[in-house]
């Protein structure tokens, strides 16, 4: 059985491919919503009847352990994936609740470059809340 490119991608972070960690991550990759792990679930449920809340939490959180998503809290007590790893930024709307991904280059290499000496950047993460352009536009109209 060849291997997809969804299993190389997790073998190579160190999780064996199933089929709830393969739609898991597919759905990931595909809804760049930034979902809560509530909303995959909600997604996923109806197409594999035997994924349960519990596997699509553990799930998220192994793949954050091993580096093939992230989890990002713009919100206290609202964890969000996302399956995107390169540097960028994430904007939430105040208004619609939407969140957009930025490029953010300088910003994250400026970050790094004003910690202390010694200090060594793991992860570097860039939030900001405002009021995306529709609704702006919807505001002002």
């Amino acid at each position: 059985m060849e291997q997809t490119e969804t299993d190389k991608f997790l073998s190579a972070h160190g999780v064996r491919p199933s089929r709830q960690r393969r739609a898991i991550l597919d759905f990931l990759i595909k809804n760049p919503v930034h979902p809560t792990a509530e909303d995959v679930y909600r997604a996923l449920a109806p197409q594999i009847s035997t994924l349960s809340r519990t596997t699509v939490y553990n799930t998220l959180r192994l793949f954050c352990e091993r580096g093939a998503a992230q989890m990002i809290t713009l919100e206290e007590n609202e964890m969000r994936f996302d399956a995107m790893l390169g540097a960028h930024g994430h904007f939430k709307c105040t208004r619609c609740g939407q969140i957009f991904d930025f490029a953010c280059g300088e910003a994250f290499a400026g970050a790094a470059a004003a910690l202390p000496d010694g200090f060594v950047a793991a992860q570097t993460q860039l939030y900001v809340h405002g009021i995306c352009k529709n609704c702006r536009e919807a505001g002002a109209a």
